[in-house]
Parts: C-alpha cells; sequence; structure tokens
C-alpha cells in the first residue's frame, strides 16, 4: 500500500474521532473502535450502524462477536511505522538516538535504533519478535504478520473452507485435521482465489458507483431548480389570488355603486313625491283656512258670493286623485351565494402540480358484476405520498381486455383533485385484465386483475353463524346509516351490529336489553330506531354508538315488527296483532292507523317520500300493498306462484331514490325487483335454501339482502348509478 494513499479519515473512528483502538467491522462493512460500538449499542435497540443506519443484528457475544478489522489495524501500523522513519525521529525505546537506521517491532508497535534493536532481538523475551527494517518500512507495501490467538507464537498458515477460519499448523495437526469435517487450504492459494473474487465485484462496483454518482448529480441539479420553483409558484400564486381579490374588490365597489345609486334614484323619487303631497296640501290647508273663516265671521252675502267658488275648490281638490302611497320598499343585500358554499369553492381554487410518481399512485379497484358500469378509482400521488392533479388528461390511460381478448371500452373522469374514476361496462365473467398508464408507465399493481362476477353473485358477504362479534344468529331487519354502513338486527344474540359495506368489516356493536329486536330503522339525524316485539311492543332510539334515548311505550303499538322512519321523524311501524301499520309521531302518538281489515299477515315497510306512499309486505297475502300516508289504498301487486313477478312469503322490502321497489321472499329466497308502479323488472338474486329476511338499498347500486337461515348479509348489484 502506498503511504501516500492513506488519509487520516481512513483511520478515524466516525463515532470518537481518534485512530481507532481495537477496530470491529460491522456486517454492513463499517469500522468502529470495540468500546465506541459498546456505548453505542446501550443507547440503540435494534443496534443500528452509525453511518449508514443499517440496523445489525448484536452477537451473542455482545460487540466481540463483530470481527477484528484487522487491515485497518495493519493500516494504523504502517502509517505509525512510516512516520518513525522519518528523519529526526528519536528511538522509542533509548528516546535517544536520532540518527542511523531504525527498525520497527510489530509485537511491540515501537521504533527503535539500531543498538536497541540489537539487543531486543538477543532478549528471550523478544528475540522471537517480528522485525522490519528501514529499507522495508520505506517501500510502498508493509503487511504485519498474522499470529494465532491460540498459539500466540505460531503464524496462520491455513484456512479451513469448512470452518471458515485462519487456523496455525498447530491447530491444523491438532483441531483441523484435514478429512470430511474439515479441508484445509493455504492462504495464498484461497487469498488469491478471492482475491479475483473481488477484483470482479470491483468491476461490478464501478458502474453502480457511476450510476449513483450521476443519480447524484441529477438530485443537485433538481436541488437547484427548488428555490427557483418555489419562488415561480410563490409569485403565480400571488399574482392568481391577487386577481381573484381585485375581481371580489371591484365586484364589491359594484354591489356599493348599485347601492349609493338606488340610494339616490329613490330619495329622488321621495322628494318628488314629498312635495307634490305637500303642494296638494298647502291647497287644501289654504281652502280649509278660507272655508272657516267664511263660515265663522262672514255674512250671509258674503258666504253667497263665495260660496259657490269655495265649495267647487274644496270639491276639485278633494276629488283630486294622489298616489299618497309611499311605494317605496326597504332595499336590502342579496347573498346569492352562501359564505359557506362559496367556502367549499374557494378550496377548490388553485392546487400545487407535483410530478407524478407510478410507483406511489393508488388504485382501488370496486366490485365488478357483468352487465353493469363498474368502476376503479386511480389517485395519482407524488413521491411524498400526495395527491397531485394531472394537468393533461391524455397522459392517464387505462385499457381494460375481457378474459378472450377483447377490448372493454374505458371512460376516465377526474372526480376530484388527484382521483380519477375509471368506469368500465364488463361483458364477460372471470378475471379481466386492467391497465392503468401514467405517462406511458404503469401505476403500481398494473395490469390489475379484475374479478367480474356474474348478476346474481354477492359482491360481498358479512357475517357468519355464531355469538361472538362480526357473527350472527337469526338476523332479521335491517337498515343503511347515513354512512352508507349496513345496521343489522341480531336477533339471536339480542343486539344490533353496525358494518361497513366495502369490506364488511364490523365497525359497532350494542346490546338490545329487554324484548326480541325485530325491525331497524335509522333517522335523519343518525339515530338507529328498533322495535321490539313480545308482550308488550316498544320502539326504543339509540345513538350510534348505542347509547339508548328514549323508549315509545304507546298503548296503540301491540306487536311491532318492520319499521321505517320519515324525513320529518315521523315512524310507519307494522303490528302484526293490529294487522295494519302505524303512523306515528316521533313522540309515538298516533296519527292514523292504515291497511286495517286490508292486511293479514303484514311483516316489513317501506316508505317513498316522494310520492307519500308507503308499501307493505302480507306474507299471507302474497302481495305488497301500497297505501298513502293519508290511508287511501292505491294499488298492489302480486300474487302466489314462483313466476317472476309472484311472491312465496314477501318478506322484506326497500324502495329506492327512483322509485324502484326490492322485495325479498321467505319461501323461496328470491330477490325481485319492481318498478314505482308494481311492474317486474327482474329477479335480483336467489338466496338458495333460506329465508330473505330483512332488505336495504345501499348508495351505488347495491342492495342487501338478510339471510335468516343463513346468519349473513349478502350484497347485490341491482342496477346502474
Amino acid at each position: 500500500m502506498a503511504s501516500g494513499e492513506l488519509g487520516e479519515q481512513f483511520l478515524t473512528c466516525p463515532v470518537c474521532m481518534l485512530h481507532f483502538r481495537d477496530p470491529r467491522v460491522l456486517p454492513c462493512l463499517h469500522t468502529f473502535c470495540r468500546e465506541c460500538l459498546q456505548v453505542w449499542s446501550t443507547k440503540q435497540q435494534p443496534l443500528e450502524c452509525p453511518t449508514c443506519r443499517t440496523q445489525v443484528s448484536l452477537p451473542d457475544q455482545g460487540v466481540d462477536g463483530f470481527r477484528t478489522n484487522f487491515y485497518v489495524n495493519n493500516l494504523l501500523d504502517f502509517e505509525a511505522a512510516k512516520k518513525g522513519a522519518e528523519p529526526g525521529v528519536p528511538c522509542q525505546v533509548c528516546e535517544g538516538s536520532v540518527e542511523g537506521s531504525k527498525s520497527w517491532c510489530s509485537d511491540c508497535a515501537i521504533l527503535m535504533c539500531e543498538s536497541c534493536t540489537t539487543v531486543h532481538r538477543k532478549l528471550p523475551a523478544t528475540k522471537d519478535h517480528e522485525l522490519t527494517d528501514e529499507m522495508t518500512l520505506k517501500a510502498d507495501t508493509f503487511q504485519c504478520k498474522r499470529y494465532c490467538h491460540k498459539h500466540i507464537n505460531d503464524e496462520l498458515e491455513f484456512y479451513c473452507e469448512r470452518c471458515n477460519a485462519l487456523v496455525c499448523t498447530a491447530c491444523a495437526v491438532v483441531d483441523h485435521q484435514s478429512g470430511k469435517d474439515h479441508n484445509l487450504v493455504e492462504i495464498d492459494t484461497v487469498a488469491q482465489k478471492r482475491k479475483l473474487s473481488l477484483q470482479g465485484l470491483l468491476q461490478e462496483i464501478d458502474p453502480r458507483l457511476n450510476e449513483l454518482k450521476a443519480s447524484v448529480q441529477e438530485v443537485e441539479k433538481e436541488m437547484s431548480k427548488l428555490i427557483p420553483s418555489k419562488d415561480s409558484a410563490t409569485c403565480q400564486a400571488k399574482s392568481y389570488f391577487r386577481q381573484i381579490a381585485d375581481l371580489l374588490q371591484k365586484r364589491e365597489q359594484e354591489i356599493l355603486s348599485q347601492i349609493d345609486e338606488q340610494c339616490r334614484a329613490d330619495a329622488k323619487a321621495l322628494q318628488t313625491k314629498k312635495e307634490a303631497i305637500e303642494l296638494e296640501l298647502d291647497g287644501l290647508t289654504s281652502a280649509q283656512t278660507f272655508c272657516q273663516q267664511a263660515v265663522e265671521h262672514g255674512s250671509d252675502v258674503h258666504i253667497l258670493e263665495v260660496g259657490h267658488q269655495v265649495g267647487t275648490r274644496v270639491e276639485t281638490l278633494l276629488s283630486k286623485q294622489l298616489d299618497l302611497d309611499p311605494n317605496w320598499s326597504e332595499f336590502q343585500f342579496m347573498e346569492n351565494t352562501a359564505v359557506v358554499d362559496f367556502e367549499e369553492a374557494i378550496e377548490k381554487i388553485g392546487f400545487l402540480n407535483t410530478k407524478v410518481d407510478v410507483s406511489s399512485c393508488t388504485v382501488d379497484v370496486k366490485p365488478a358484476v357483468r352487465g353493469f358500469r363498474c368502476v376503479t378509482e386511480l389517485t395519482t400521488m407524488n413521491k411524498e405520498g400526495r395527491p397531485c392533479v394531472i394537468v393533461n388528461r391524455e397522459t392517464v390511460t387505462a385499457d381494460m381486455k375481457d378474459p378472450s381478448g377483447e377490448n372493454i371500452p374505458t371512460r376516465l373522469q377526474m372526480k376530484s383533485r388527484g382521483v380519477w374514476e375509471i368506469s368500465y361496462t364488463p361483458r364477460a365473467r372471470g378475471n379481466n385484465k386492467l391497465e392503468i398508464k401514467v405517462n406511458s408507465q404503469h401505476v403500481a399493481g398494473s395490469p390489475l386483475s379484475v374479478k367480474v362476477l356474474g348478476r346474481k353473485t354477492p359482491v360481498l358477504t358479512i357475517g357468519r353463524e355464531g355469538s361472538c362479534l362480526e357473527n350472527l344468529i337469526e338476523p332479521v331487519g335491517i337498515a343503511v346509516d347515513m354512512k352508507g354502513n349496513v345496521v343489522v338486527v341480531d336477533k339471536g344474540n339480542h343486539r344490533v351490529q353496525i358494518f361497513d359495506t366495502k369490506k364488511g368489516n364490523l365497525l359497532r356493536s350494542f346490546p338490545i336489553k329487554g324484548n326480541t329486536p325485530c325491525g331497524v330503522a335509522v333517522d335523519s339525524g343518525g339515530r338507529i330506531l328498533v322495535s321490539l316485539c313480545g308482550k308488550k311492543g316498544k320502539i326504543r332510539s339509540y345513538t350510534e354508538e348505542g347509547n339508548c334515548l328514549n323508549t315509545v311505550t304507546s298503548g296503540c303499538i301491540k306487536k311491532p315488527f318492520g319499521i321505517a322512519v320519515l324525513t320529518d321523524g315521523r315512524m310507519a311501524v307494522v303490528d302484526g296483532k293490529r294487522k295494519s301499520c302505524l303512523l306515528l309521531q316521533p313522540d309515538g302518538s298516533l296519527i292514523r292507523e292504515i291497511g286495517k281489515g286490508r292486511l293479514q299477515k303484514p311483516k316489513f315497510v317501506a316508505v317513498d317520500e316522494s310520492r307519500d306512499a308507503m308499501f307493505i309486505t302480507d306474507r299471507e297475502a302474497d302481495k305488497v300493498l301500497a297505501f298513502g300516508l293519508d290511508g287511501t289504498r292505491l294499488f298492489s301487486f302480486g300474487e302466489e306462484g314462483e313466476d317472476d313477478g309472484e311472491f312465496d312469503g314477501p318478506n322484506g322490502i326497500a324502495v329506492d331514490q327512483a322509485g324502484y321497489i326490492i322485495v325479498g321472499n321467505a319461501g323461496d329466497g328470491r330477490v325481485q325487483m319492481f318498478g314505482p308502479n308494481g311492474k317486474f323488472l327482474r329477479n335480483v338474486a336467489t338466496i338458495k335454501e333460506d329465508i330473505a329476511s330483512g332488505i336495504a338499498v345501499i348508495p351505488d347500486g347495491y342492495v342487501a339482502a338478510v339471510c335468516y337461515k343463513g346468519n349473513c348479509i349478502k350484497l347485490y348489484r341491482y342496477r346502474h348509478v
């Protein structure tokens, strides 16, 4: 090794900044003092390399288990020997002689003059030490001999490949005899092979180093653009919002000017009217005074002379049509855009456009059903993991192929900042392939496999039989809360459970004390209403968290089952014992009884407020009966049978925002869809060998059907959105 190649930093511990003392090398090839590592390991668990932060497993022996860096030790010796060989350096034994030839003892790590060297070679304790003469010290290379830690006077000469250990001759004879367990090779032979291997690695390192250096330069180049980019974006943003502020101020001045002009115009009009009225007032007052004087002070002759004239004048003044109404209405400033709405609009004004990192983009594949419009959401992200907007929408592409390789048309639409909706209508079941690219590069996970289900296949099944949380026993009623989650009555476990409809995860659960819970509804305030059937029917109200708010125990409620709630808080409650549906005030007082004498075995009810109508399933009559909220009968549909539009014990029912009616059969498990007038449209699904109990419609075109025997909830796609 050339002495000029040695750098002080190469011999200095990065922790203590002193020359290495007992240097130990970590698996990441960084070297530190043993003592420094000892201290460092007590401060960090798990141990991290102080230089590169790579996690390092501490050996069983602790820091002592890390290998000694003999190479660095050799460099330290070489550096010390080189300095000692320089002119004017005294002998480190006698501390006197600075002239003449010197020698370096590797064992003692001292520099000696010729006299001390002679003595060193004669003393029994030091006669076997390795001495290096001055000529060798001045050479470009210098290697100290390595000795066995067991046999301290024996030089290491062999390498046991099986044990991965350097051994001396004595160890080779005693502990590493050649055979099936040991394979001894001379050190120089193995070293030569290792050197060739390392040289090969060096050849691989150089291209990588060049690549990293180029990357550093690119990063530095980008860093140099950072502040100018920030300044430019800041100026653009300030200019943009200044223009908006100017427009607002201009509009403010326009409105204020309009107010001033209107005020002046109204003031002028009112002043003109005032003057006209005052003129008439003066004339009438003058006539009154003249007439009064004539009556009180005039003689008969005088009255006869002026009476006719006065009468004519007064009659003229009194009969004159005059607009006495000020005809002025107070003007006021009107907010055609509410401040809250304007605040929401302001949040969408302007955005910071950053470069998209395709590896950070996220994709959310929604359930796909054949024949229905389905969507996948792409969120374009930057390297920091923040959504970023793509200005040129042509840089985002989405291509879909069905299992046979045929193209499926896709449509791209930016929903919000950085969020893209990819819509498509798959034609075939099975795994369809969706390729999503940004700037001609695949986003993470692309191409994606989109599993397309059949129309009558559930996209999600929630729950299974059991009493643990998330499990169900004989579920009955179901409703959808304000957030699109399903709220289900777990009758067998006497509780209500709330699940999300994305993954079917349990969100909350709370017990129902007392009577058996049956029906459930969620009002516009998010409160959960549960019908309790038993000897004394009740309607109980709960918060979203399951805290009981109040219990309605109206005397008119006998055996409640299905329940629906209107926007204003009124309740429609099916009463099996009364064979009718009760329309109740929020406090439980009866408004009217509907369907009495026409219903035989009513079960569930759904309300369409847009038509002031309610729909009640009748399991005995195998019909759905429609009534107005005023109690009038509107129409009915269905009859007993197994064909389309026929019923076998109609049970759960729901009406969506478009007026479509979904009905579940208790007898054969069919879930059917009808138009607003009761006309059969199609069979949504068939829950085989089960009872379709409660039914609820979920946003985005899904219907949730409660499987009474199957102890679960199944979600089906039933219409386009």
